[in-house]
């Protein structure tokens, strides 16, 4: 994407929400670099300089601004104008891949070599993976400098740098300043761990994402209580519980994480940040999707409407196969026999209401006995179902995540028996968060769009590309809303 100043200033002066990520300004007369959004006294046109990411800016010479802290910004959607490979690959050092593994290691799990990966990237983002991901811990390290009372050592790690000497070399390098210059009174932070503010793009409704999380929580792995989510975790023998609010007064996501899984942190950043659909532009996406008649009324009324993603990938994977010709209700409860039965055990960390169990890993429940799944309450081939599910991903031969192929992965879903259309479709838009995802056999959606077949139900929503996904997600709303189930 090549930027154009003069269209980036305009978006500057009017602070459009709509470009906030999409570009960062930098103000030559004070060497720092803000988001579009940024209160602060709007600089000169002559005096600014644009850059597609944050990384740029700061291999310009430019350092963070405290105001607007574009450590924040929200990140680009996943159907931005970027190769799948650039894109996958931000995604996973996103997520902390380069905090485990080298850039060689990357490249071998995208495919590619080493040398491809980086010119990849270069050519599309201007920045290679290792400064990409420099960026993306000074980003996090700077939150966690200004949003908590963390030692400095602490926060080193917690950022993913190897040691403090590196923490502090690198921050100085980026932010001309030290990680103590950063220092500043903050508000009270939770009790035993780590505080992140993670922005959301606009508009953004944090009480339908809530909802949709009630009313799908795994008793004894998912609590909602008093706005907050909490679930628990466990990754490389580590567990806890993370909690995820909504901001106060901002379209924002706090993410609470223990100290117990304080390496995981950007990780678990990442996974809030799909979860709650962070990244999508509901402006755009709404307004593709009111040209439709049907589908125009339904954008009105809830313009910030997110298609909410999966945390776990594999954990939704198995949902959507607990949840075939069931309710929710009855699909939930089975569920929480299968983590109670099967997970990983929690402790709470001191809240009376936390979640006692991690969701089973692949392995894990692709080493289940049938027997034991069928005394969960599932069928014997829904049982089958499901081992088979966990042991194609515990082997590798399918992959669930937004890094993967939708394509190949419905093809590698579809394959397993006792998988079909519904299920492959619903797996691609909840774990894989891919957009244009539709289950078009789904009764209700079949129901929104007054009785149609299937092959009907498909046809019509060919208009709604590339975005199906949240068109799915609007009628089924509309349903419910509706009275209609």
């Amino acid at each position: 994407m090549t930027l154009d100043p003069d269209a980036c200033y305009e978006a500057l002066l009017a602070h459009d929400p709509r470009f906030d990520g999409a570009f960062f300004v930098g103000v030559k007369t004070t060497g720092i670099y803000c988001r579009p959004v940024c209160r602060a006294r709007t600089p000169r046109r002559d005096r600014c300089e644009f850059f597609r990411r944050a990384a740029l800016a700061e291999r310009a010479g430019f350092r963070a601004c405290f105001r607007c802290r574009p450590e924040r910004a929200p990140g680009s959607a996943s159907v931005d104008a970027v190769s799948r490979l650039a894109r996958s690959a931000t995604q996973r050092i996103e997520e902390g891949a380069l905090n485990r593994g080298s850039v060689a290691d990357l490249a071998a799990a995208l495919g590619a070599s080493a040398r491809h990966l980086r010119r990849a990237m270069q050519d599309e983002l201007g920045v290679g993976p290792i400064e990409l991901a420099l960026s993306k811990r000074i980003a996090l390290a700077r939150e966690l400098l200004l949003g908590t009372s963390l030692p400095v050592t602490e926060i080193a790690f917690a950022a993913g740098f190897a040691s403090v000497r590196r923490f502090n070399d690198a921050y100085r390098a980026s932010q001309r300043m030290t990680p103590s210059d950063v220092r500043r009174p903050h508000e009270a932070e939770s009790p035993d761990g780590l505080q992140v503010v993670l922005d959301v793009r606009s508009p953004f409704d944090p009480a339908p994402a809530m909802a949709f999380l009630a009313a799908r929580a795994v008793p004894g792995a998912e609590v909602v209580s008093g706005g907050t989510y909490l679930r628990a975790f466990a990754e490389g023998g580590r567990t806890g519980v993370v909690a995820i609010r909504s901001a106060e007064g901002r379209d924002a996501i706090v993410v609470l994480v223990p100290s117990s899984l304080a390496p995981l942190l950007m990780s678990i950043a990442a996974r809030a940040r799909r979860m709650f659909d962070a990244d999508c532009d509901p402006a755009r996406i709404g307004a593709h999707l009111a040209r439709d008649r049907r589908l125009a009324k339904l954008v009105r009324a809830r313009p910030a409407l997110r298609v909410m993603g999966a945390f776990e990938p594999f954990e939704w994977a198995v949902r959507a196969v607990l949840g075939q010709q069931i309710s929710v209700r009855a699909a939930q409860t089975i569920a929480g026999r299968l983590v109670a039965a099967l997970g990983v055990p929690v402790a709470g960390g001191g809240l009376a209401c936390a979640p006692r169990f991690a969701w089973p890993d692949a392995a894990r429940l692709a080493a289940a006995k049938e027997e034991t799944l069928t005394s969960l309450g599932l069928t014997r081939a829904r049982a089958a179902t499901v081992r088979r599910l966990a042991g194609a991903v515990a082997d590798g031969s399918l992959v669930l995540d937004r890094h993967a192929d939708p394509d190949e992965t419905r093809a590698a879903l579809l394959a397993l028996p006792g998988i079909g259309p519904w299920t492959a479709a619903y797996i691609e838009m909840r774990a894989l968060g891919w957009p244009d995802a539709f289950p078009a056999g789904d009764l209700g959606l079949r129901a929104a769009l007054g009785g149609l077949d299937a092959a009907a139900c498909e046809a019509r929503a060919e208009r709604w590309r590339p975005w199906r996904a949240y068109a799915a997600a609007h009628l089924w709303t509309g349903l419910s809303e509706s009275g209609v189930t």
